[in-house]
């Protein structure tokens, strides 16, 4: 099971080590974890149960995660979702419980209270323990168990284009063979000290970041939040030996670094990953000369417990624009047939492996779509060289990748179409320098209403980072022959009338 990972190192090896905050050994790890379990039990939550989290990134989270995927299974929501995002992933993913900061985010409360979810108030004490507290209980209490490998740690959702967020459940078995395929192609050990920068309710922290540490004995240094300023003093406080990250944080910290000047803390780094978006090589050339590191570049998604390929560390090839080779998972490229195409040749990205889910959650008919005998099919197109080597030409699937964050289009359509004067709206991405891309629609009025009126309506819905930062006000939606809306071909349409 999960907590297999702090197995990895000595009792009084540093685990976690919180900026601004606690520190806590491996022993002292698993004895909160330990004890944070049998609270859960004690208040009536089971193998059987879903137990969701809005937490921002510290000892809280990770404790609260391995207890709560020991207890049940772990559900980390975004804590920037808005009221109807929580209440809507609360009731998709039948959460009895959800563990909040305590006397924070009230609009995570009120959702939690409206579909009758126990809120538990989690805190850190004097002595740096995490500690819970709860008003009510679930039902009577459930005798304490370690659950089996088989059985779903993890519950995430991930976004369609044309249909709901789908669940995506994870064993405990995927995300220790992802964890256990992170750290050897990392070659990671006790000495090294991860620095996570990238939010705890995402695999990429997580798994990457998290559980791989944790999993060779090393010590995780955990952030809040990231922050340019303090980026590089953390760095050498804590005398990090590696960072994953999006490529977003990569060019900020890029863009605040001088040539000819290395940043004091990076003597301590070995080296730099990229993940969750596409890296440009020439940002991948400009970090190698300014930070006088390797950078390599990995490729991941939920349903993998994230990482399925990544370039390696020297002496192994590293090529820009390439996401390496698979990385203990099987890669193939398919045809729309379900046939291997020769190397070069493009065609979906397909996986296989030990830390691939099992298929989507109560949901048969995204199944049949993404499963082809025994690949599961990533929507992604791109190219498989002769070494193995898989290079991105583009998503099938219409998901807006803002700085690693995937949102779902069809999430801002509904969003929009509650203001009473949008008859219609489609949302698209649009090419952004410093995210990759951003959220932008188009909308047909029903009466004249402003692009500002509607980015507030938004707003007032959804978090920030799902919000349009562009929305065109027009007479009509593009459509192809069918009568069929197709989002590229509303952004290239509008990308040409702002060009006239």
């Amino acid at each position: 099971m999960i907590l297999e990972v702090l197995d990895g190192g000595r009792s009084d090896q540093v685990a976690l080590s919180v900026s601004g905050g606690p520190s806590v050994t491996y022993a002292g790890l698993r004895q909160q974890v330990d004890r944070l379990t049998l609270q859960l039990n004690e208040l009536g939550l089971g193998r059987e149960n879903r137990i969701a989290m809005a937490l921002g990134n510290g000892l809280e989270v990770v404790a609260s995660f391995l207890a709560s995927a020991t207890a049940g299974t772990a559900a980390p929501l975004n804590p920037s979702y808005k009221y109807d995002e929580f209440k809507f992933y609360l009731e998709d993913t039948r959460a009895k419980a959800l563990i909040l900061p305590s006397g924070e985010l009230p609009e995570a409360r009120r959702a939690a209270t409206d579909s009758g979810i126990a809120i538990i108030e989690a805190a850190i004490d004097s002595d740096g323990q995490v500690v819970y507290s709860c008003s009510q209980t679930v039902g009577p209490p459930v005798p304490t168990g370690h659950p089996d490998n088989n059985d779903v740690a993890l519950m995430l959702h991930t976004s369609g284009t044309t249909s709901r967020p789908k669940r995506v459940p994870l064993s405990h078995a995927n995300l220790l063979r992802s964890a256990r395929n992170v750290s050897s192609w990392y070659q990671l050990g006790p000495e090294d000290v991860s620095l996570c920068v990238m939010p705890l309710f995402h695999v990429h922290g997580l798994v990457a970041s998290t559980l791989a540490t944790l999993k060779t004995g090393g010590t995780v240094a955990i952030v809040p939040k990231f922050n340019p300023l303090s980026f590089w003093p953390v760095v050498k406080e804590y005398r990090a030996t590696w960072y994953s990250a999006v490529p977003t944080i990569h060019q900020v910290l890029l863009s605040r670094s001088k040539k000819g000047s290395r940043p004091p803390g990076v003597e301590h780094l070995r080296f730099i990953r990229s993940c969750s978006a596409p890296l440009a090589p020439q940002t991948m050339a400009d970090m190698e000369e300014r930070f006088g590191l390797p950078v390599v570049e990995a490729y991941g998604m939920t349903e993998a417990a994230h990482q399925m390929a990544s370039n390696p560390l020297p002496p192994g090839t590293r090529k820009p624009g390439s996401v390496g080779p698979g990385t203990s998972v099987e890669v193939a490229i398919l045809d729309e047939a379900g046939s291997i195409v020769a190397h070069g040749e493009p065609g979906e990205v397909c996986i296989k492996g030990p830390n691939v889910f099992g298929g989507y959650e109560d949901n048969p008919e995204a199944n049949k779509a993404s499963f082809t005998n025994g690949w599961f099919r990533t929507g992604d197109q791109g190219t498989l060289d002769e070494n193995g080597y898989v290079t991105l030409v583009g998503r099938i699937k219409e998901l807006i990748n803002r700085g690693g964050e995937k949102i779902s289009p069809r999430e801002i359509d509904e969003a929009l179409q509650c203001h009473p004067a949008v008859a219609e709206a489609v949302c698209f991405g649009i090419a952004d320098r410093v995210y990759g891309e951003e959220v932008a629609a188009a909308v047909v009025p029903r009466y004249p209403v402003t692009e500002a009126e509607l980015i507030k309506h938004c707003s007032s819905t959804l978090a920030d980072f799902k919000v349009p930062r562009v929305i065109h006000i027009v007479d009509a939606i593009p459509r192809t022959a069918t009568g069929k809306i197709q989002r590229r071909i509303v952004a290239s349409a509008l990308d040409k009338q702002q060009q006239r």
